[in-house]
């Protein structure tokens, strides 16, 4: 497995990378499907045969007839394409290097280390609900545990169902702001809820808060999305008055609460392309989908909160990118693969999610 790639790719001009990945791409035909996540930069995405959140683009993936599926995402996003994919498909990751910061804040012993003293203090039943920007260890300690997946589209009717129907309570990680958000728009009040923080005895809580609890919240955030403050939306509306402010749930709350919108990269998307013509929108979320959305969107002035950008993303470049497809057949590539205990359990924490939305 390469850990750096050949002088040749490094040199090669942008030009004749795009060629190259192009020829690649029309010889493999349909055995072959590129995924592009919308926090990819322009000159990656536009080589994707589909663009979208993690989850969609898992799914289109395993519905293709392709073979062969390279994600232009990060780690726990290609282990969610492996998850859902057939049998006959394989998952590649352009850079093994591109992983998810605040996926690994939920480190799967922290989690059942809490999990065994929650439920050793608390004698209702609890539910464990993870975010789609967990590690596959996560969703299946979450399918063990009669538990689900959500996204942060559906985040709010999976926590009602399971309140309404299943539990009072639920433990969910590892976003403590998406958690939050989401609970808040649900009608929850802060009273509600408790932050674990893995480093603390007990979580920094008492057994009677923790008792009382009806959301427990993982003490984990994205470092793109909380890096958005007041003033950055203050600064850019004394300059556009009449902008439209949509961002990520992942904001902090102060965030959320200042902006005209809230919702997913997918809802951002459909926000900015419905908006009307010759909106000024002001959209706080990862850099390059914003970027992405002025190029798509040219009838609108699409402004990035900041600049907070992902990385990680980053990672993924059009030298990888060819590195992969010219390596498809060989040992050398990396492939993504769920060992078969885990994808048993994730699958069923995704299956629960998506009969729960149907």
């Amino acid at each position: 497995m390469a850990s750096y790639l050949p002088e040749k790719y490094l040199k090669m001009p942008t030009a004749d990378l795009h060629t190259a990945i192009d020829a690649k791409r029309k010889e493999y035909g349909k055995d072959l499907v590129i995924l592009g996540h919308y926090y990819q930069r322009y000159d990656v995405i536009r080589h994707s045969d589909f663009q979208g959140d993690s989850l969609d683009l898992s799914a289109k993936a395993a519905q293709s007839t392709a073979k062969h599926i390279i994600f232009c995402g990060v780690h726990f996003m290609a282990e969610s394409a492996d998850i859902l994919s057939r049998e006959d498909q394989t998952v590649y990751l352009p850079n093994l290097f591109a992983g998810c910061p605040m996926a690994d804040m939920g480190d799967s012993f922290d989690v059942e280390q809490a999990w065994e003293e929650i439920t050793s203090i608390c004698t209702e039943k609890i539910i464990p609900i993870t975010y789609m920007n967990s590690t596959a260890s996560l969703k299946a300690f979450c399918g063990k545990y009669d538990g689900a997946v959500c996204t942060s589209s559906n985040a709010a009717p999976l926590f009602q169902f399971y309140y309404q129907n299943v539990a009072k309570k639920i433990f969910f990680f590892p976003d403590e702001h998406l958690g939050r958000n989401t609970a808040l728009q649900m009608g929850l009040t802060e009273n509600d809820m408790i932050v674990w923080d893995p480093t603390l005895e007990l979580g920094g809580n008492t057994r009677e808060e923790i008792s009382k609890a009806r959301l427990i919240l993982w003490k984990g955030y994205c470092h793109v999305h909380t890096f958005f403050k007041p003033e950055h939306i203050r600064t850019l509306k004394e300059k556009y008055p009449d902008a439209l402010v949509v961002v990520h749930p992942e904001c902090t709350r102060e965030i959320v609460e200042m902006a005209d919108a809230c919702g997913s990269t997918s809802f951002i998307k459909r926000y900015v392309e419905n908006a009307p013509l010759d909106s000024t929108i002001i959209v706080g979320t990862e850099i390059n989908h914003a970027m992405n959305l002025d190029i798509w969107n040219q009838d609108k002035k699409i402004i990035g909160m900041a600049r907070s950008f992902c990385p990680n993303m980053y990672k993924i470049n059009l030298q990888n990118l060819l590195w992969t497809l010219d390596h498809l057949e060989t040992s050398e590539v990396h492939r993504i693969t769920v060992p078969s205990h885990i994808k048993e359990n994730a699958k069923k924490a995704l299956q629960r999610m998506l009969e729960i939305k149907s």
